[in-house]
């Protein structure tokens, strides 16, 4: 009888949940939508090679104070937990947040190059172009590596004002090198033969040293190179101005601003006469703590709009960077690191694709909420076009999932599948090396990147595939025991999810195909006559 009334009481209690949140996500909803008519603002920052465990509210009991702004982001809004980018790599991570599609889909499967003719294949659909269409006033800063030449530029996909650099910061010679392994030497300005660097001419101490890194505001170069020590400040100044300028004029605004860091060199702020540099052991930690500032002041400007703000990485931390690379917290990849090389940025163990992430929307997404829901980068795109009132072309088919209760309404249920495609290591790029199903990930295929050191372990293929409980196992050390009846059940499962979505993807007649050749004359250069193509 006592167990009886136990039982009809938490049914209760379960069901006044389900109302309560029902209630909270369908006003959150509305307010959302606009009450008053008013599409909501938009602001998506991507960090650069960030490590999981870089985030103070990741690793409470470390009692790091790195990111306080980020922290209070999550404080007074909502931290994922269970949160991948897209891909291991820059490129694909990148254009797979935009388009709301797996690299397969999009055609961008690895990393453009400074003289790539091509990029993001012009059949595909950009969220700048949706939200554009829409009435937002869309504005980039940072780093787009999704192609620089002619019609692949940020301005021509979508979106209306773009400063920032066209691929990665190192891919590029500057005067003031920051802090990187190997360390770099300043741009060669002696007036020697000028020669353009393709993509694959790099030198053996893994330097550009021929091309000025170039800063690009729209479609035309207006730094080469660059100065990296500036960039913060210029980066910061044209935030606060785009969203300064869309007030103005009364419009809704999508801000999506691609951080410099956490990517080699590391260009953390210098110091004053008094204060000596950071030492090499803290150039890391000084560069987070900048990052953490510029989110900071970003977050404050627009505090008077109704403005969501989305922090994610596009990748996780580069190890052969030694002490100039981040932190995967927990997720160590153990089962790889102990057979040789890295299992982090450039692979499809956790630390190369699960990367921290928070939101913040005051009024709007709960304060101090956690979500374990298993979320990828390509969510980001059906939810903001959901949360501007924008329905995506139906000629396509997507992967990134809409996840707007997520956000509002506290639901735990995220993607049942997510697939982590290879980009970086051995192997084909774009090959589904692992699937994530549940609380469980299987590996057809596993490999390693480079790690501090040098060393670098092999790929293997795995057939019948290696299982990992990560609930249980959250370092992926040890596999589950082939033939058991857990096993046997994941792996069946497994394999249909897999040739399901496979199938689905050759069958999808809007697959599209990236144009991966080089050319000298692709390569972004303000004075082709001088040396590293400087700027007069």
């Amino acid at each position: 009888m006592l167990r009886d009334k136990m039982l009809e009481g938490f049914a209760r209690l379960a069901v006044c949940r389900m109302l309560l949140c029902g209630l909270f996500f369908h006003l959150a909803s509305k307010r959302a939508a606009g009450a008053h008519n008013k599409k909501p603002n938009f602001i998506l920052i991507l960090a650069d090679d960030i490590g999981w465990g870089d985030l103070d509210v990741n690793h409470p009991e470390q009692q790091a104070n790195n990111t306080p702004n980020l922290n209070l982001m999550a404080e007074q809004g909502l931290r994922f937990s269970d949160f991948h980018s897209p891909a291991s790599t820059c490129s694909p991570s990148r254009a797979s947040i935009l388009t709301g599609r797996y690299g397969l889909r999009n055609g961008v499967t690895h990393n453009f190059a400074v003289s790539s003719v091509g990029g993001l294949p012009l059949s595909e659909v950009t969220l700048p172009q949706l939200l554009q269409k829409a009435g937002y006033y869309t504005a980039m800063i940072g780093k787009w590596h999704l192609g620089h030449n002619g019609p692949y530029g940020p301005t021509k996909r979508g979106f209306d004002y773009y400063l920032g650099i066209p691929f990665s910061n190192d891919m590029g010679c500057t005067d003031n090198p920051g802090y990187d392994i190997p360390q770099c030497l300043g741009c060669d300005s002696s007036g020697a033969q000028i020669m353009r660097l393709r993509g694959s001419e790099r030198q053996q101490t893994d330097c550009y040293s021929k091309v000025g890194l170039p800063l690009m505001e729209n479609s035309r170069v207006v730094e080469q190179p660059l100065n990296l020590w500036n960039l913060t400040r210029q980066y910061r100044s044209a935030a606060l101005r785009t969203m300064r300028e869309a007030r103005e004029r009364g419009q809704p605004f999508f801000l999506y601003i691609a951080l410099a860091h956490m990517h080699v060199p590391l260009a953390p702020p210098l110091a004053s006469d008094a204060t000596p540099s950071p030492p090499h052991s803290r150039a890391y930690a000084a560069s987070l703590q900048e990052m953490d500032r510029l989110v900071g002041s970003i977050r404050s400007a627009s505090n008077k709009d109704d403005t969501l703000i989305w922090f994610t990485g596009d990748n996780g931390p580069w190890e052969k960077k030694c002490q100039y690379a981040g932190s995967t917290g927990p997720f160590k990849g153990k089962w790889q690191t102990k057979r040789g090389g890295s299992s982090a940025k450039k692979t499809t163990w956790e630390g190369g694709h699960r990367v921290p992430s928070v939101a913040c929307w005051p009024g709007v997404i709960p304060a101090n909420t956690t979500s374990a829901a298993l979320l990828s980068g390509m969510d980001i795109f059906p939810t903001l076009l959901s949360l501007a009132g924008v329905t995506p072309p139906s000629d396509r088919r997507y992967d990134g999932t809409d996840v707007t209760s997520v956000l509002l309404g506290g639901e735990q249920t995220g993607h049942k599948v997510l697939f982590h495609p290879n980009s970086g290591a051995a192997g084909r790029f774009g090959d589904l090396q692992a699937v994530r199903a549940g609380k469980y990930k299987a590996f057809y295929m596993t490999g390693s990147s480079e790690a501090c050191g040098g060393d670098v372990g092999t790929q293997q293929l795995h057939d019948p595939p290696l299982i990992f409980d990560l609930e249980r196992d959250e370092a992926e050390e040890t596999p589950l025991k082939v033939g058991t009846p857990e096993y046997q059940v994941i792996a069946e499962r497994v394999a249909l999810w897999r040739e399901g979505l496979l199938w689905d993807i050759a069958t999808d007649p809007s697959v599209s195909e990236a144009d991966y050749t080089t050319d000298d004359s692709a390569t972004p250069c303000c004075e082709p006559t001088r040396p590293v193509c400087r700027c007069l």
